[in-house]
């Protein structure tokens, strides 16, 4: 089988070209046509030597997921759905706003986590996605938006740094969709390295952030060797209720969370860890859990974005009510602890937060394991 060039990153590229006799800068340039300029066709590389074209072409392919469905919502969020291959697909989510454009993607098909109130969850697991089928994400997005940059000369034209679209369109990637980041560690820092390079997407450290439940040993691996900014689904304020909404609690209870955060701001490029909060009526939305919350997180430099629940099909959770997010918002101000609420986006196509399903071909065979009820998560 041909070789996934999406699969590498500068590190990975450069390796696999110096086994074939080429020198570093070849693989930059390649980079640059793949990720800049989202060029598939090894033929039109028209800075890159003939002699590695024709082996390119021989040796490498760029394959990506491929599109299934694409759905637009009435406030402008755009959905793909992407083929992984075997039966199962991934979800990606473009959310615009006045003054950036965040890109949601997927790192596994499926997710082993089983968080009470998430859809993905409720799927179960199939696999961790490849390098190449995470950066594909971006890569798809930036194509379908019109994002990468145009080479508008003839053919064998070098490409020139002015070769920009004029604002790019996608100015942040979130790694929250489908999936638990830190559990598909290493294709996923691979992802990010290409997410960070100048010659690939040249993103901000600032601008790039993984979600996690919380697998600390993960965690610190990422301070260490690609630190990026951290958001962590927190979703209750003590160990009893989140064992029973996030299981991976039980195995990294919220002490060892909240030093690992601690550990991880000496890196972060900002100075905050951002705590994800889903509202769900009547299990962890009253003011005494706000209370705890400021008791919590009182030695770790956060802020807090409440997301109210958004329904799927036998849920099994309700939202909570407008009035009980805002005061439970004003308790955590009130402490000075930065709070906002997130606005629901894409509903109406089932891409806000916590719906992400995909379709999964279940390997642990999750589907017949009983949905957990509001009463005995807040027991």
């Amino acid at each position: 089988m041909k070789h996934n060039l999406l699969d590498f990153d500068a590190a990975g590229l450069i390796a696999w070209f110096a086994g074939m006799g080429e020198k570093p800068f070849r693989a930059k340039q390649v980079l640059r046509w793949l990720h800049q300029f989202g060029e598939a066709d090894f033929e039109r590389m028209s800075d890159v030597a003939r002699s590695l074209r024709a082996q390119l072409v021989e040796l490498a392919e760029v394959r990506l997921p491929q599109v299934m469905r694409d759905a637009t919502a009435a406030d402008g969020t755009r959905k793909w759905l992407l083929d992984v291959g075997n039966g199962n697909a991934v979800e990606c989510v473009f959310i615009p706003e006045e003054n950036r454009g965040t890109l949601c993607i997927s790192t596994q098909a499926g997710c082993a986590l089983d968080c009470a109130f998430c859809s993905t969850g409720k799927q179960g697991f199939n696999r961790n996605l490849t390098t190449g089928e995470i950066i594909g994400q971006l890569w798809w997005a930036k194509k379908a938006l019109g994002d990468f940059r145009v080479s508008g000369g003839p053919a064998g034209r070098r490409p020139a740094e002015t070769d920009f679209c004029v604002e790019r369109i996608i100015s942040n990637v979130v790694l929250m969709g489908m999936g638990e980041p830190l559990a598909n560690y290493e294709n996923v820092v691979s992802a990010l390295r290409l997410m960070l390079d100048d010659n690939a997407y040249g993103l901000s450290r600032r601008r790039v952030t993984v979600s996690t439940s919380g697998i600390v040993p993960a965690i610190d691996r990422l301070r260490d060797e690609c630190p990026v900014a951290l958001a962590v689904s927190l979703h209750a304020p003590n160990d009893t209720l989140r064992d029973r909404l996030v299981p991976i609690n039980a195995k990294y209870p919220l002490a060892e969370l909240m030093a690992a955060c601690r550990r991880y701001l000496e890196k972060s490029p900002r100075d905050f860890i951002t705590f994800e909060y889903v509202m769900l009526d009547g299990v962890n939305d009253s003011e005494e859990h706000a209370r705890e919350l400021i008791r919590l997180v009182r030695e770790v430099p956060c802020k807090f974005n409440l997301i109210p629940f958004n329904p799927f099909p036998a849920a099994g959770f309700k939202r909570s009510p407008a009035q009980r997010v805002r005061r439970f918002a004003e308790i955590l101000m009130q402490a000075h602890i930065v709070t906002t609420t997130r606005k629901t986006r894409g509903e109406d196509i089932d891409a806000a937060c916590g719906q992400l399903a995909g379709q999964v071909r279940d390997r642990t065979r999750r589907g017949e394991k009983r949905t957990i009820t509001i009463a005995e998560a807040a027991s």
